[in-house]
This record gives C-alpha cells, sequence and structure tokens, in this order.
C-alpha cells in the first residue's frame, strides 16, 4: 500500500549475520568446549551470539525490562482509576453504612 514512496516507510533494520562473531561470546565459546569434549557440536550456535552481544543490554536487563515494563501504565492506570471512582463517588466498602441497630434486631413479645 502507498506506493511510489508514499506510505509508510520499514522502520526495522535487519542487522548483517557477519556482524555477530562467536569470538565476541565466551559464554558460548565455552559452551562449544564442553560439548566438543563429549563429541557433540551445534550447529546452531550461530543463532545465539545476539544474546550476548553489548548492544542489545546484558541479559540481566534485557530480564528485567520484560519483567517490569508494563508497571509504568500500570501505575498510571491505577491512579486514574482511583482518581475516576473518588471523583464519582463509588464505595466498594458495604460495611462502612450506617447501622443502628448494629446487628441486634427489636424483638417484640
Amino acid at each position: 500500500m502507498g506506493g511510489h514512496g508514499h506510505g509508510p516507510v520499514d522502520p526495522y533494520k535487519v542487522p548483517s549475520p557477519d556482524s555477530y562473531k562467536l569470538e565476541d561470546a565466551p559464554e558460548l565459546l565455552k559452551y562449544q568446549a564442553k560439548l566438543a569434549k563429549i563429541g557433540l557440536k551445534d550447529p546452531w550456535i550461530r543463532n545465539h551470539i545476539w544474546r550476548y552481544d553489548k548492544r542489545y543490554g546484558t541479559i540481566a536487563s534485557r530480564w528485567f525490562w520484560l519483567m517490569f515494563r508494563g508497571i509504568p501504565t500500570g501505575l498510571v492506570a491505577f491512579g486514574l482509576t482511583l482518581a475516576v471512582e473518588n471523583a464519582l463517588g463509588v464505595d466498594y466498602h458495604p460495611w462502612h453504612h450506617e447501622h443502628n441497630d448494629h446487628g441486634h434486631e427489636e424483638k417484640s413479645h
């Protein structure tokens, strides 16, 4: 859609696979050596090199971002909910309404 230079431009730039080197990931080199000791080889190890690239942060920082990225949005939504409920007088506490008998019924004999 939107031919002739009109419309959205592709916002993603796929990095070249040549920019990732196994030598830049010492953890994977150790893993590869450990596999070689028992006579195994991982043909897909090159697909995991990007995980150890510092351009994408550390493993811990990526986990932190994954786990807590929704907190600011959640806090804003929580605050808006409280503000709207307060403005509209919404009360979810049924035990705070007035009782004259405090649970005692008038008995007539």
